[in-house]
Order: structure tokens, then C-alpha cells, then sequence
């Protein structure tokens, strides 16, 4: 007999099939995420992989082990860029690579093959960066294009990142020495040969081909080169090359054969090329700065040619940490004097628009101290409410706005104060081309200085 109440047997809490499946999803991530920990610390590209072994996205490293590795921290499962992604990654696998260069060139070719679900925007043709080797003209160009022609050009893409595509075409120009500018050259016009040629004939990265100094049948095997290159063919191209060098030191044409050997020496030494879009030149690009100036004079209605033009981007560091960048350009080239790095000091979390806020105010407020004049062009990355955000700023401080505009990425559109639609340029113009310009100057600026702190942070930790 029992006296007073007796306890009821306890009964274990239900277990539904989605705290099963949130369960074994942990574990998978977590078996992929000590799989990590084996990957080499070489360049190569890591494959996502969800529970039904789908490749979900393609990334290239110059780290596989590092790079691979940040998709398992706390930060990559709150950041909004990559929080739906490492929900549903199950399994990594990765390939090796010589290079960055080899890996970028890999990525690319991956994502146009298998088109993973997370790389899915690479299918915008309209968006994403391209190489693109012109085949029509005696000496073709390489060029660096958001705009792909649909004729008479071979292309290579769409790339992931518009800044390490422009360092490997600056690489690959010092071993093949491609023109990158919009000269239309007649090889059999004899008055080329009083055409004074650029700065990067001087540094013996391009040979000049409108000074005429070398052949056009020449210059094509230096573009065959290079797309036998681009076309996964290394191994192949170094075997030719090392024939052509003996041939030639054979015939006695020893300078043919030291430019091949010093050619096969920086192709064997591209791991050794470091961070790509540490060698962007971005001058190098450009088709026509006076062009696009008239240009921006025009469709923006200012009273003359813009001279000078600063852009503003945003970068977040692991998540929760805002930097910020400021390009100068004058007479449409970049002036690197005038580049400023701003660490965000109001804004708590991330928010753009705040720290848009912060930077315009900074900018202006030090301009107004110093009695500076102001930019002709302030331009914003980004849309509507990036461009309210900088034209808050300089109503708070009082001072005179000049042309504020902002650029959003996904369709190049301009928007412009007290307008409720956009400018839509066409794809071609110049004055286009010189904002995407400097856009992704600022970008490149600000991503190289959340590099930067991101490596002082691990070395602090």
C-alpha cells in the first residue's frame, strides 16, 4: 500500500523525423568538416556536396584547406551570403591545382559543366566577368568584358571573381604578351611603324604589335599559346615550347630562344605569381577614359566633362566587422594617392546603408576642414537605397552634394537623384564602362583591405 502521490513513470519526449534529419545533417556537416582538415594548403577548387551527393557549388582557393575550411565557423552559418549554402552541404571533395591562375581557369570551367544549384547566378550571362580573345582582326585582343559579343570572339567563363580575373590576364600578358588595347591595326599599313607605343610595350609586357614589331603570323602563335593554355592544355604547351626553344637555339636564333625559355620559366612559376588581384592593373582596361568622361557629361547632364570621380564600397569582415573604400580617379584613370580605407565605427552588425552613412559623412566632413573640393562624380555600389543613404549624409552636413549617383551590380543600372527609374545605358558605352570602372576598383580596394584585416585577426588569435 502507498501513501501519498505516487510519481508516474517519466516518458521520453517524442522524437520527430525532422529533429532525425536536423541530427544526421550535423553529423554529415561535421564528418565534411574534419575531411577539411586533410585538404592540402595548396591552390586547387573544393565541390560542395548535398545529402544526395549533387555538387552544389564550385569555389576555387589559393588555400583549399583554409578557403574549404570557413564554410564550418560560426560566422559562415550566420552571414546571409553563405548561411543557405552550409545548411545543405553534406560532403566536400576538392581538386588540386598549380596554380591560382590553373584554379581560376578550373573554377570556371566546372561551374559551365556541372552548373551547381549555389553558382546558379554564373547563368546571367549579362553579369558575370568573361576573357574574351577577339579572332576576326592580324593581331587579336584580349579583353576583360561583363558584355560578351556573340560573334567573332573566343570566349572563356563566365569567372566568379571580376578581381582575380583581371590579375591573371595582367599574369598571363608578362608570359604571352597579348595586346589588351582597342586599336584597330592593319598589319599591312606601313604607317603603324611611326605609332608610338604604350607603357606596356616599355615593361616588355605586350610586343607591340602597333609599332608593327612583330609579325602577325608570330603574334598568332603567341594568341594559340595562350588559348592552348586557357584550354587546360599546360603540360602540352610547355612540351611544344621547350621543342620550339631547341629548334630555334638550333637555327641560331637565339633571341626567339631566350624569349621561349623565359616564357616556359614564368608559365613553370605560376604558383610562385602570389595573391592575383594584388597585380590588377586596371588602367590597362579601360577602352577610351576621354570617351567615357564625355559620356558620363551627357546622360548625366552636367554642365562639362566630370574630372574627377570618387567611388564607395562596402566589405564585412567575418560576418560582423565593416570596412570600407574610397577610389579616386582623375581624368578617368585611377589616382592612388587619393584611395582611403575607412573601418566603420557606428554601425553595429551589418547595415550598408549605415555605413554608407558613416563613410560619405567622413569623407565630406574632412573635405569641408580642409577646404577641398569636392569630387565631380560621387559614385555608390549599389541601388536605391545605397544612393539615399550617401545624399542623407551630405543633407546632414549641409554642404553642396555634386553628381551622386550609385551603380547596382545585378543589371548595371544607374540611378540618379529624383529619378524613380533608372538610366539604362547601353551595355557598349563608354561612359558605362568607365563607372563599371571604378566600381570594381572600390570593390577590389575594399575586399584587399578585408583580406588584410581578416590575416591580422588569425595571426592575433
Amino acid at each position: 500500500m502507498s501513501t501519498g502521490h505516487e510519481h508516474e513513470p517519466e516518458i521520453p519526449a517524442e522524437t520527430t523525423p525532422a529533429d532525425t534529419d536536423a541530427a544526421a545533417a550535423a553529423m554529415d556537416r561535421s564528418v565534411a568538416a574534419e575531411k577539411v582538415r586533410s585538404f592540402p594548403q595548396t591552390p586547387g577548387v573544393y565541390l560542395m556536396k548535398d545529402a544526395a551527393g549533387r555538387v552544389i557549388y564550385v569555389g576555387k582557393a589559393k588555400n583549399l584547406r583554409a578557403r574549404a575550411g570557413s564554410y564550418f565557423l560560426k560566422a559562415a552559418t550566420e552571414d546571409r551570403r553563405t548561411a543557405d549554402l552550409v545548411r545543405e552541404i553534406r560532403d566536400i571533395d576538392y581538386l588540386e591545382a598549380e596554380s591560382e591562375v590553373d584554379a581560376l581557369l578550373l573554377e570556371s570551367r566546372l561551374v559551365k559543366d556541372v552548373q551547381p544549384r549555389f553558382n546558379s547566378d554564373l547563368k546571367d550571362d549579362k553579369t558575370f566577368p568573361y576573357l574574351q580573345i577577339t579572332t576576326h582582326e592580324d593581331f587579336p585582343r584580349v579583353e576583360f568584358t561583363r558584355t560578351p559579343r556573340q560573334k567573332g570572339v573566343k570566349l572563356y567563363g563566365p569567372f566568379t571573381s571580376a578581381g582575380s580575373l583581371r590579375g591573371a590576364i595582367v599574369v598571363l600578358q608578362r608570359i604571352f604578351k597579348f595586346r589588351t588595347c582597342t586599336l584597330d591595326i592593319d598589319a599591312d599599313d606601313e604607317q603603324w611603324r611611326w605609332f608610338r607605343p604604350c607603357l606596356l610595350a616599355s615593361i616588355g609586357q605586350c610586343t607591340a604589335p602597333c609599332n608593327l614589331r612583330i609579325s602577325k603570323e608570330d603574334y598568332r602563335k603567341d594568341i594559340n599559346r595562350l588559348k592552348t593554355f586557357l584550354d587546360g592544355g599546360k603540360k602540352q604547351l610547355l612540351a611544344e615550347m621547350h621543342k620550339e626553344m631547341l629548334e630555334s637555339s638550333a637555327r641560331l636564333e637565339f633571341e626567339r630562344a631566350a624569349r621561349l625559355r623565359d616564357e616556359i620559366r614564368l608559365l613553370e612559376t605560376l604558383d610562385q605569381r602570389g595573391d592575383l588581384e594584388e597585380h590588377v592593373q586596371p588602367e590597362v582596361f579601360l577602352v577610351d577614359p576621354k570617351k567615357g568622361l564625355a559620356g558620363l557629361e551627357k546622360v548625366l547632364g552636367l554642365a562639362k566633362p566630370p574630372r574627377i570621380i570618387e567611388g564607395v564600397d562596402i566589405a564585412h569582415l567575418a560576418g560582423n566587422e565593416t570596412v570600407a573604400s574610397l577610389v579616386q580617379f582623375i581624368d578617368g584613370l585611377p589616382f592612388k594617392p587619393g584611395y582611403k580605407r575607412y573601418r566603420i565605427k557606428t554601425v553595429e552588425g551589418i547595415d550598408d546603408f549605415k555605413s554608407i552613412h558613416e563613410v560619405v559623412s567622413r569623407r565630406f566632413a574632412r573635405l569641408a576642414r580642409e577646404g577641398a573640393s569636392p569630387p565631380d562624380i560621387l559614385l555608390i555600389d549599389g541601388g536605391k537605397g545605397q544612393l539615399a543613404a550617401a545624399l542623407d549624409a551630405l543633407e546632414s552636413l549641409g554642404v553642396e552634394a555634386p553628381c551622386v549617383i550609385s551603380l547596382a551590380k545585378r543589371e548595371e543600372e544607374v540611378f540618379v537623384p529624383g529619378r524613380s527609374e533608372p538610366l539604362r545605358l547601353s551595355r557598349d558605352s563608354y561612359s558605362l564602362r568607365l563607372l563599371e570602372y571604378v566600381r570594381d576598383e572600390a570593390h577590389r580596394f575594399a575586399q584587399h583591405y578585408h583580406h588584410l584585416l581578416r590575416g591580422k585577426r588569425t595571426l592575433d588569435d
